[in-house]
């Protein structure tokens, strides 16, 4: 079921439908206002500006996260792989 839930973002209200809780996409806009208030605090500029220099530091940061996420897969994906090369090379005892 979605909801409509009213949030505050650069001064703007918007209406914001969604099937995530009220709590969930006021958690969000909560986000992107820290975010903004980061970029306008050290200079002054206009709200698309604030708006697109908000949006590369999120974007940045999200895609630093997928590089993460996909490194920890592969190290992941390896350990398993040597943890089975070694449970065969050394088979445990009890079933020998």
């Amino acid at each position: 079921m979605k909801h409509a839930v009213q949030v505050t973002i650069l001064g703007q209200q918007y209406t914001v439908k969604s099937a995530a809780s009220p709590e969930e996409v006021q958690r969000v806009a909560d986000f992107v206002n820290r975010h903004v208030a980061e970029v306008t605090a050290s200079k002054s500029v206009d709200t698309l500006n604030s708006a697109i220099l908000t949006l590369m530091n999120i974007g940045g940061a999200y895609l630093r996260l997928q590089d993460t996420v996909a490194e920890r897969q592969q190290v992941e994906g390896r350990l398993e792989e040597l943890l089975l090369r070694l449970e065969h090379a050394c088979p445990d005892e009890g079933s020998a």
